[in-house]
Order: structure tokens, then C-alpha cells, then sequence
């Protein structure tokens, strides 16, 4: 065991017994197996969690076999670790205590199809529920690249935003999360609903203060999409193109993302397809903006070099075009290297492209750029998810420096607390929750900076520092 992870004294055979009917998993090879997510992007996180397991695996099938997990995890002081697809990057679904690991993917009924909703249960893969919508005509608002083997309720739960954030802004913008259920941990489970605004208290708090059960989300009308790829000179002018399309009145689009040419050649699929040595624009377009897609390409001074529906792919066996964008980048370069790893950047003034260029120019040869576009409170914004070939930890946080000190903040993905990344400081409404909903604090144990500080305080106690916190 690494210094970062604990185990439990527990006689995990009666825990077994005790959660019958539920099915469990006591093997400890498959055990292993699912302590895992895609924290090995992280050198740093890999060197850190790797040797961190869980004791046992229960995979309910109801909220109310869940609700049975959560009680027998609650009399015998066990840790839980909630676990969907296991596609989170940070660590979120890593035991680091061990205990119990509670596999959601058993509750994946779609249950609901309404005008501009769809209501599901927390286990469903999105993929699927990406399919049971189209041929309503719907689909979802946003959904991230790893939608084949990703859930609803770990998107909630540890993700932000992906393909569709261009024009429906990230999950926690008003509107795209409807309603959240979620189970306390307690002798006898609560299920509490969060409706809209309310729903934020649990989404992005990596399954710390409640075991979803549900998820209602804002959908679409589903639109003939293409798959766009331009290519460019120079990145400036493949960088400027993008916040053009992000930024059109005239062209629709679910996701507009630009790749600097290195990074393109560790995409075979596409070889063949793409002008050799150039940087790469990636797209969804709908089919009837593509003449006004085409002109602004030209424009920029790019070349389109594929445009193709969704048959016209399979047909010459290229993936989906996000599956070259959001994180799915770097996962193709460590398909073929594993010494790459990733950081996550804000761009202070998105339409500036001559400094977004000068500062991938002042980083250095072993930093490679990459930028995502969205839309946040109907502002478009970008972020970049550079490849950065890793050498030392001393190394990686000078990349760091230079990005800060150059205006460009830094969403360390090197870390496996909540207060890291994303939300940088520390969430008191979270945590205020999670001690209604987990006062014992067995929910993913560790992964918070602030709670031991915080956990003998009342629920309303460790709200009032939200108030002074958002005062100040």
C-alpha cells in the first residue's frame, strides 16, 4: 500500500451474507478490476492510487437494493465508493480507504421520455439513452466522449461538460439537470429529490454527499449531423477558426475542438483521410448549415477535408469525430505512449489567438496544444487539454507556472480531491450536504480536503461558511 491508502478490519464474508439478495463480487482480481477508473492519465495520480482497492463489490439492480447496501455499509462503518463506467480521470471511483464498492450499472432502466426531458435510472449508459431518443426525435444536450461505457449518474456526479456544451452550455448551466434523486446513508436510507438549481448541491461532488438513484435531464430535437474535419497551416489559424464556428450566428454546432498537428499523428484511423502535417479542426455540424460551414472554413484560410453523416463514416470505418476531441485526444496518444499525460487550462480571452499560439510557442517542444470551445452563460468560452509529455513532477508544475503567470488558469487534473480541478476551492454547500446525507462520512472517504475540518459541525454550521464564502 502507498502512504495514500488505507484498508478496513471488517469481516467481509457477513458483509457478503448480509447483503444477499444483491449480487456481490468477493474475487479479488475482479475486485481490483473495479477499484479502477482512468487515473493512470496522471502519472502522478497513477504512482499515488494504483495500489488502492476496495474490499468487496455489491451491484444492486433497484433503489431499493442500493438502499440495502447503503444500511448494512451504515451499521458496520464501512466505507462506500459509488461507481458507474469507471470513466473518470481523477480518481473519483478509486477506494481509498477500501470498503465497499457499490457498482451502479445494474440500474440502468430508461424510465421516462417527455417534451424536452428524459428521466433515467443513475446506471444507464449514455449511449443508450442517446439511442431510445432519437427515434423520438430527441437527443441528449450534452453527453461526454466516453458515452459507450460511461452512466448517467458518473457524468452527474464527476463531469462538467462535453459534446453538445457549444450550444447548451455545461451540465451545471439552468436547465440541463432537471432533477436528481439521491439515497442518504443512514439505518434506513432517505431517498431526497434536488430539483434544477437545487440538483447542483450534488452534482459534481464525486458520489460524497448521496448515492443517486435518478436523473432527469434537458434534451434536444435530435438534427442530421456531419462530422467535420479541417485542416491548417498553422494552429493560430486552426485555434481562430474555431471560436469563428463557435461563435456563428449561422452554423449550428454540438462540438467544435482544435488539435495541433503533432498530436494528429497518433490517429491512424485518419490517415489517408487528412492533408499530412497539418492541425485539425473538429466538428458536428448540422447537414443544412454545411455551405455556410464550408465558407468560413475558407475563410480561416482551411481546407475541409472530410464531412461525412454518420453512414458515410461506418461505411469507411472511421470513429465518431468526438472520439478525436474532449479527453478522448489524450487517450489516443496513450494508446501508443504511455510517458503523455494531459493538464486542464482556462483561456483568459478566448478570441485572442495570437496569444492562445504564443503561449503553446513559450512552453516548449514537450507541450503539445489542444483547445475545446463551449458556452457558458451564453458566453462562449475555450479550454485547453494540452498533451504534455511527462518527465518530472518539477516539470509539469513549471508548465503550470507559465500558464498562471501568463493569465491562464490552472484546473490541476493531477489531483484526487474534489477541491482540486474543477472546483479549486472548497465547496461548503457540498459538504453540508454530505453531512445530512452521510453523517458518518462513509461516502468516498479522502477525497475531500475540507471535511475533516468540518465534520463535527452541524449542517447548517458548515453552510454558514458557504454564505461567508461567497460574501467575502
Amino acid at each position: 500500500m502507498t502512504e495514500t491508502c488505507e484498508r478496513t478490519a471488517t469481516d467481509w464474508t457477513n458483509i457478503a451474507r448480509e447483503l444477499a439478495p444483491v449480487d456481490v463480487i468477493e474475487e479479488p482480481v475482479l475486485v481490483k478490476k473495479r477499484s479502477r477508473d482512468f487515473f493512470w492519465y496522471s502519472p502522478i495520480l497513477n504512482g499515488q492510487l494504483k495500489k488502492c482497492f476496495g474490499d468487496l463489490v455489491a451491484q444492486p439492480k433497484t433503489r431499493e437494493e442500493l438502499a440495502h447496501c447503503l444500511s448494512v455499509a451504515f451499521a458496520h462503518d464501512v466505507p462506500v465508493v459509488l461507481r458507474g463506467g469507471g470513466t473518470g480521470n481523477y480518481g473519483q471511483a478509486v477506494p481509498l480507504q477500501g470498503g465497499l464498492i457499490v457498482e451502479t450499472t445494474g440500474m440502468n432502466r430508461i424510465l421516462e421520455i417527455g417534451d424536452g426531458f428524459v428521466r433515467v435510472e443513475a446506471g444507464a449508459l449514455m449511449s443508450d439513452i442517446n439511442a431510445a431518443l432519437k427515434p423520438q426525435g430527441w437527443e441528449m444536450a450534452m453527453f461526454p466522449s466516453t458515452q459507450d461505457i460511461a452512466t448517467i449518474g458518473g457524468f452527474v456526479a464527476g463531469g462538467s461538460a462535453g459534446i453538445g456544451s457549444i450550444a447548451n452550455g455545461a451540465l451545471r448551466e439552468k436547465g440541463n439537470i432537471i432533477q436528481l434523486k439521491a439515497l442518504s446513508v443512514e439505518a434506513d436510507p432517505q431517498e431526497r429529490v434536488f430539483d434544477a438549481e437545487d440538483a447542483l448541491q450534488v452534482h459534481h461532488a464525486w458520489g460524497l454527499n448521496g448515492a443517486i438513484t435518478e436523473v432527469t435531464l434537458r434534451t434536444v430535437p435530435t438534427r442530421d449531423w456531419v462530422g467535420c474535419m479541417a485542416t491548417f497551416d498553422s494552429y493560430r489559424d486552426c485555434y481562430a477558426a474555431g471560436y469563428a464556428l463557435a461563435c456563428s450566428d449561422s452554423i449550428g454546432r454540438k462540438l467544435c475542438s482544435s488539435v495541433e498537428a503533432p498530436i494528429v499523428d497518433y490517429f491512424p484511423r485518419l490517415k489517408g483521410h487528412l492533408r499530412d502535417g497539418k492541425h485539425l479542426l473538429v466538428a458536428l455540424v448540422p447537414a443544412e448549415d454545411m455551405p455556410a460551414y464550408r465558407d468560413l472554413i475558407a475563410a480561416q484560410g482551411g481546407v475541409v477535408d472530410l464531412a461525412m453523416t454518420d453512414a458515410e463514416r461506418e461505411a469507411v470505418g472511421i470513429p465518431h469525430v468526438f472520439e478525436f476531441a474532449y479527453n478522448h485526444t489524450t487517450l489516443q496518444v496513450l494508446k501508443a505512449d504511455r510517458s503523455a499525460t494531459y493538464q486542464q487550462i482556462g483561456v483568459p480571452d478566448p478570441s485572442d489567438a495570437d496569444s492562445v499560439a504564443a503561449m503553446g510557442v513559450r512552453q516548449g517542444d514537450d507541450l503539445w496544444q489542444h483547445h475545446e470551445f463551449a458556452r457558458l452563460n451564453g458566453t462562449v468560452v475555450a479550454f485547453e487539454l494540452p498533451i504534455i509529455w511527462f518527465t518530472s513532477e518539477e516539470r509539469l508544475r513549471e508548465i503550470d507556472a507559465t500558464y498562471e503567470a501568463g493569465g491562464f488558469p490552472v484546473y490541476d487534473a493531477h489531483t484526487y480531491h474534489v477541491e482540486g480541478g474543477g472546483l479549486k476551492n472548497t465547496d461548503y454547500r457540498h459538504l453540508a450536504w454530505k453531512k445530512r446525507m452521510d453523517p458518518k462520512g462513509l461516502l468516498n472517504p479522502g477525497k475531500s480536503r475540507a471535511w475533516e475540518a468540518v465534520q463535527h459541525l452541524s449542517p447548517e454550521d458548515i453552510e454558514a461558511k458557504a454564505m461567508v464564502q461567497y460574501k467575502d
